[in-house]
């Protein structure tokens, strides 16, 4: 867990860095105020009916280590997330720009972290790149802002739309950002938007409130929040829902994914609602019911310790069927933010049904000039591969085979994104039809 303060020291060096030294300096006086930094993502404003929903204390960041930036010695190896989206031009690189009239010990600061140059860390970790880089919205494509609110709160999304989408019935993927991150950067790093123009598909990117969360983490943690129907998941499922109202989407082909937190989340969305999506994808994430508070939480985070898990009674209380909900799991095997054993412990929880026996095989591979991987595939009596499961030699808690453009991504490694589009089209919904 990292505290508020932190975040805004990398905030504050990833606005040095940029050239926009009077937002910098703006956060660096609210912070020596004691004040958090605003949450300026819209949309995001008062869209939670939680007052215990944000506070440091509740804060649980899966994210990579981080360093002190006034340290440049041990510069971070991923930078800071949540972009507001604006741009701005470095002080001074205009004719006639007036450089911004600095506090004598913020100049001091600032000068000191401008010169910080991050380290290739674990895996490859990749700093922020450009705000805006072209696979967020590829040509022809559309990103639009919506918003969606229930008796839990309201929450913004972002909506990709593929330059193929006429109105025919296509493939829904609803993506879960990680702490700090946003749908703008969570799109660059992943390279989803991208593939979705490929196959044409929709994909949804929610966004976490600063209110609910104030490193904008999805609350996998708390009971209130691992519950169908209740907290973050009838959010996630409104909004998965509405893009299905708002455009036409094969109610076969919806499925879910996240990073880290947002991986949490999504195992917790395929626990409570099995009957929507199709499949679910785990990047770096934990299994459903893995921790009810922040003592365990961490436990699970740091050890990745075999508790009792919850997730079964979150779905079976609420009357649904139990079905194997098809998973691919992505998890570096040297994370040291996440155990990679709850990648294994998301798997078990994915097949642990009564009258299921599946055989597994296992892969090795390499990616060219990257990191090597172990994939273990469990297919049913038919041979269809239900859960797939990749662990990534060498890397640590970052998206697979990401694009720089984004931040906690890893480019080294096999691209999780392309494998879990390709792995999310295998599986339709055995039910949907049916239910439609």
């Amino acid at each position: 867990m990292n505290d508020s303060p932190h975040f805004d020291m990398l905030e504050a060096t990833r606005l040095t860095r940029a050239g926009r030294l009077t937002e910098a300096t703006g956060l660096l006086q609210r912070m020596l105020r004691s004040g958090p930094a605003r949450d300026t993502t819209p949309g995001t404003t008062g869209d939670t009916t939680d007052p215990s929903a944000g506070g440091v204390l509740r804060i649980i960041d899966l994210m990579p280590e981080t360093v002190e930036v006034t340290d440049p010695q041990r510069s971070s190896r991923a930078g800071h997330a949540f972009s507001t989206g604006a741009s701005s031009r470095p002080a001074g690189s205009t004719p006639g720009t007036a450089q911004p009239q600095l506090p004598e010990a913020l100049r001091g600061f600032l000068d000191r972290i401008k010169g910080i140059q991050p380290e290739p860390g674990i895996g490859g970790l990749a700093e922020r790149g450009p705000a805006h880089p072209p696979d967020v919205v590829p040509d022809g494509g559309q990103f639009l802002l919506a918003s969606y609110g229930n008796q839990a709160g309201r929450r913004a999304y972002k909506i990709y739309v593929p330059s193929g989408y006429h109105g025919q019935a296509v493939p829904l993927v609803v993506m879960l950002h990680g702490c700090t991150q946003s749908p703008d950067d969570f799109a660059a790093g992943t390279r989803m938007n991208a593939l979705a123009e490929e196959h044409t598909c929709l994909v949804a990117y929610p966004a976490q409130a600063a209110s609910a969360n104030a490193s904008k983490c999805w609350n996998w943690f708390r009971p209130s929040d691992q519950q169908r129907g209740q907290g973050e998941p009838s959010l996630i499922a409104g909004i998965t829902r509405q893009v299905m109202r708002d455009y036409a989407v094969d109610p076969e082909r919806v499925y879910i994914a996240g990073l880290s937190a947002g991986a949490a989340a999504a195992a917790v969305m395929g626990m409570t609602y099995p009957d929507l999506y199709a499949a679910i994808g785990v990047h770096s994430g934990l299994p459903c019911g893995a921790a009810g508070d922040l003592p365990s939480a961490f436990a699970a985070m740091q050890h990745g310790e075999a508790v009792a898990l919850r997730g079964f009674d979150a779905a079976s209380g609420a009357g649904v069927s139990r079905r194997i909900v098809p998973t691919i799991v992505f998890h570096g095997d040297r994370d040291t933010t996440v155990h990679p054993r709850n990648g294994d412990r998301v798997i078990a929880q994915a097949g642990a049904t009564p009258t299921t026996d599946l055989r597994t095989t296992v892969q090795h591979g390499r990616v060219p000039g990257g990191h090597a991987y172990r994939r273990s595939l469990h297919a049913d009596a038919s041979g269809q591969t239900i859960l797939e499961h990749w662990v990534i030699h060498g890397a640590g808690h970052a998206w697979s085979g990401g694009s720089p453009a984004g931040s906690y991504t890893d480019p080294q490694g096999p691209d999780a994104a392309r494998e879990m589009l390709r792995f999310f089209l295998e599986h339709p919904h055995p039910e949907a039809a049916q239910r439609v």
